[in-house]
């Protein structure tokens, strides 16, 4: 007897290393592919297997242990293996057992397995196609979820209070509402339409669908509401952009006495986030502290997204430094709010704590850091980064190729940005768009161009910014045939009366000189806002339509859009291309308004608008309130003195220019050539022009050419100015020609002027302008025949002379004379008044000068004529329809004639009155008998 108790214990002993050693053995060769990645989870498979007595008798109890381990740790591979050993103990076929491995495969995503247990199942009951339905609902398989609960009911097994809330789960995933309310049917059929978790699995699903009516209805049907069931609808506003209706339905919670959880707050958070309401996000997060909940991790990560998004970075980062441990979540909230505010430098050395910290980066980490990167053109950690994705395998990610196709174009680098484009597998819109943009951004518009037809062609489809950006490029190249494609493109795309699209073909025509068809689009737009209002009064200003951009402005006004400074600056613009000082001083005076005098290009404009309206104090008043002067305020400045004949002054402010460590470019060194030009200063103008490229690296260009010939020929060294032409390193363009053609005018060289024309007859063939003076040559020498000639091969060509046309901006109006006009409404006052001149004229010594008059008539009808020009009826309206003693602005569209410059210098000491005429070249101001030009223009 002892003796087969012996042995039976020995046979027991036998059989239970047997099956240890068989399992340690298929549990080892199961774990050779996992030792390194599942080693935690061994370790706990190990742990898990020892304190339910594993080794000692595997029974069902503790393998289900072990697989409600596994299933909360999603733990597959350790999980497989006790499914093998089930299999192979013969428990597999346990229904207890066969729910759990169904639910163990479900939760793990392993779908193909848990379908075959419930398939292979003779009779699977409603634990098995539950537990089957609430896998993948859970993991998003919606419509997997509802074909098995189609097939659970087909068998005729019902659901209960656990399986309906993943079959509305499903609904919900795949928003469909029709089945959902099915489903809600056999809930109320079953009487389950109580159950709290039911209950809200319905509220979710018809909020979800965009149904709130229903939603709040069985909401509110509800006999005893819990906190979850609060959430459930509160997270359904958030997430559907119903922040506010979330905010109101929070407070009601907080009336009806329940107390919110973390999920409660955290779900508020988000609301104010969508609100940008800081003030209701404080308020959230004091609830936060006041309930204990401040430690929250996910309430936490939610406040620092919150507070960076509305505004308050300070905050985002006091409450990132509270969290204790901070995850993947909290490092990207902080470091993309920084980057949000334009804090890109604090954003870069959070990334850099993050990378010496336990956490990894993720591709969102890696978005933002490319993005401050971007911002501060930091190449060198643009391309680590790029590095890093690629060894992370991220390297062909379309959203992170994006960042860094954008990263290396506001680096400068479009060939790397090119070239990460092109190893893109797959490139969608936003791919396309952003190298586009970045062509566009930095300044090769013609590849920008070139790229958007092989996108066009690829089929990607277009949206606003893509037609805006090549809009824009089209611009920068004034490609007006191109502008009207992608006009057409927008009319058949859709997007003609998009707001975005409409601006930049606005913007387009206007810089491209096709006014009128910016007109028509900004006629045609249903919304028409400030950009929609600076564009085309910006396009009116440049086509020389100042008078247009004010009238805009008007309408403007009375839709109470209030303008900018840019907009302001426009206007500006506008009024010195009319000389309108009145309108210009009404501009300033919104400028003050508005509070814009701090802005760079609004003091610039104002210093370009009262310099070429003639007040140049006032100019100069303007420029001294500039804050910070660029070269764009000092050229300003510069241009305006030297065209008012201020031409020491001129010098001096660019001697002051250059003290203050300001370097000229091209534009100021015009404008200090012009000033020496106008006051005679040849020597000054010499070493300034002899030393441009060695003093300011600036070689000399056709325009200061043309301003050293016109002053060398002017000052009469003809010969220095033929020199000068023929020593260009270019071809003598007609500014050249011209300068030297009106120095044979003035010092009346015959030969030189007739070769000054013959070139310019080439050049320019239908300029009528080059006859005029060539005849006025002809007519200084008494050469009538010549002069005959000339006028006769002008008629013969249909080439006529440009009239002179003057203008004076009085009580906010133009009024324009050409000569001999008698269609101004108070013609004969003007004409009375030119008789009443001509008579104190006379007294005071001045003489027609007749001889400047080209036609062939009497002199007595000369002189007639000559009383008629433009320029006089002009001063004459203003001495009747001005204040006493008022300054009287006239603006002429040709250089003022010898007569009328004369003429003016008597009147304004017969009437003391400053009159100040602004003509092609200059200003003159006449005072007290003189002009400010001296006589030298």
């Amino acid at each position: 007897m002892i003796k087969w108790t012996m042995n039976l214990c020995y046979v027991h002993s036998f059989n239970h290393q047997r099956h240890y050693l068989l399992f340690k053995s298929q549990f080892l060769h199961c774990s050779k592919s996992i030792i390194f990645t599942h080693h935690s989870k061994i370790i706990a498979f190990s742990t898990a297997a020892q304190s339910c007595h594993f080794y000692s008798l595997p029974t069902s109890i503790s393998y289900s242990k072990l697989l409600s381990q596994f299933t909360a740790s999603k733990s597959l591979t350790p999980g497989k293996v006790i499914h093998a050993h089930l299999i192979r103990f013969g428990l597999s076929q346990d229904p207890k057992i066969r729910n759990l491995l169904i639910n163990f495969y479900s939760k793990c995503q392993f779908f193909k397995y848990a379908r075959k247990l419930v398939d292979e199942s003779t009779e699977p009951d409603l634990v098995s196609w539950s537990a089957l339905i609430s896998g993948y609902s859970q993991n998003g398989f919606g419509k997997e979820a509802i074909l098995a609960f189609q097939q659970m009911r087909f068998l005729g097994v019902m659901c209960n209070e656990f399986t309906f809330p993943s079959v509305l789960k499903a609904c919900t995933v795949t928003r469909d509402l029709s089945l959902g309310k099915q489903v809600h049917g056999s809930v109320v059929v079953t009487g389950f339409e109580n159950d709290e978790f039911v209950a809200n699995s319905l509220v979710g699903l018809y909020a979800k669908c965009g149904d709130f009516r229903d939603s709040s209805r069985l909401f509110d049907a509800i006999p005893v509401r819990s906190v979850v069931s609060w959430n459930a609808l509160l997270s359904c506003y958030v997430q559907s952009d119903l922040c506010a209706e979330a905010i109101g339905l929070f407070e009601d919670m907080i009336l009806s006495g329940i107390r919110p959880n973390e999920f409660s707050l955290s779900c508020m958070i988000n609301a104010c986030t969508g609100l940008e309401d800081i003030g209701q996000g404080k308020k959230i997060h004091g609830y936060l502290i006041k309930l204990g909940f401040e430690f929250d991790l996910y309430s936490a990560n939610a406040l620092v997204d919150m507070y960076g998004k509305v505004g308050s970075l300070e905050e985002a980062i006091r409450v990132f430094e509270g969290i204790t441990k901070p995850d993947i979540v909290s490092w990207n909230a902080v470091i993309a709010s920084c980057v949000l505010r334009e804090h890109h430098t604090l954003a870069v050395e959070l990334f850099g704590k993050m990378n010496g910290s336990e956490i990894r980066p993720n591709m969102f980490t890696m978005s933002s850091a490319l993005k401050a990167c971007a911002a501060m053109c930091l190449q060198d950690l643009g391309r680590q980064l790029h590095t890093s994705l690629i060894k992370m395998d991220l390297g062909k990610d379309t959203f992170l190729g994006v960042g860094l196709v954008d990263m290396y174009s506001k680096c400068n680098l479009m060939t790397d940005a090119v070239s990460v484009f092109k190893l893109m597998p797959e490139k969608d819109l936003i791919t396309w768009n952003a190298v586009i943009t970045g062509y566009s951004q930095n300044g090769e518009d013609r590849e920008a161009a070139l790229v958007f037809p092989l996108m066009h062609k690829e089929g990607v489809g277009i949206n606003q910014t893509t037609l805006s950006t090549v809009l824009k490029s089209a611009a920068s190249l004034v490609a007006d045939h191109f502008c009207r494609q992608i006009h057409a493109l927008s009319v058949k795309s859709g997007f003609e009366f998009d707001n975005y699209v409409a601006n930049s073909l606005i913007d387009t025509y206007g810089k491209c000189g096709h006014v009128q068809d910016a007109a028509r689009v900004f006629k045609e737009s249903p919304i028409v806002d400030l950009v929609a209002f600076t564009s085309m009064i910006t396009g009116y200003s440049q086509d020389g339509q100042g008078e247009e951009a004010l009238k805009l402005y008007l309408q403007m006004q009375d839709k109470g859009i209030k303008p900018d400074s840019f907009l302001c600056s426009s206007l500006l613009n506008a009024c010195a291309n009319l000389s309108a000082y009145e309108q210009g001083k009404q501009i300033h005076v919104h400028i003050l308004k508005f509070g814009f005098m701090a802005d760079v290009f609004a003091g610039n404009s104002l210093v370009n608008m009262y310099a070429k309206c003639g007040s140049i104090d006032d100019a100069d008043r303007a420029f001294s309130e500039i804050p910070e002067r660029g070269i764009v305020s000092w050229s300003a400045m510069i241009g305006g003195l030297a065209q008012h004949g201020h031409g020491k002054e001129a010098l001096e402010l660019f001697e002051k220019m250059r003290t203050n460590g300001v370097p000229p470019n091209h534009i100021t060194l015009v404008s200090v050539l012009c000033a020496c030009n106008h006051a005679g200063l040849v020597s000054e103008a010499e070493r300034y022009f002899k030393s441009m490229e060695n003093l300011f690296g600036i070689r000399p260009l056709q325009e200061h050419y043309a301003c050293m010939i016109d002053l060398l020929g002017r000052a009469g060294k003809l010969d220095d100015a033929m020199k000068l032409v023929n020593t260009m390193p270019f071809q003598a363009d007609p500014h050249a020609w011209g300068a030297l053609l009106g120095a044979a005018r003035i010092h009346k060289n015959i030969e030189l002027g007739e070769k000054a024309a013959q070139m310019l007859f080439s050049l320019e063939p239908v300029n009528s302008g080059t006859h005029v003076l060539l005849a006025n040559i002809y007519a200084s020498t008494g050469m009538w025949d010549d002069v005959a000639k000339v006028r006769r091969f002008m008629k013969n060509n249909r080439l006529k002379k440009e009239p002179g046309i003057s203008w004076i901006e009085v009580k906010d109006k133009v009024h324009t004379f050409i000569v001999g006009d008698k269609s101004h409404s108070r013609s004969n006052e003007i004409y009375t008044k030119l008789d009443e001149l001509k008579h104190l004229l006379n007294k005071a010594g001045y003489v027609p000068m007749v001889e400047i008059d080209l036609h062939d008539v009497e002199r007595s009808e000369k002189e007639q004529l000559l009383l008629y020009h433009s320029e006089k009826l002009a001063v004459a309206f203003g001495l009747i329809a001005t204040p006493p003693g008022a300054p009287i602005r006239v603006k002429k569209n040709l250089r003022v004639c010898l007569d009328c410059h004369t003429a003016l210098k008597y009147i304004c000491k017969i009437v003391s009155r400053e009159i100040i005429v602004r003509d092609i070249n200059r200003f003159h101001h006449f005072k007290d008998g003189s002009c400010s030009c001296g006589d030298y223009w």
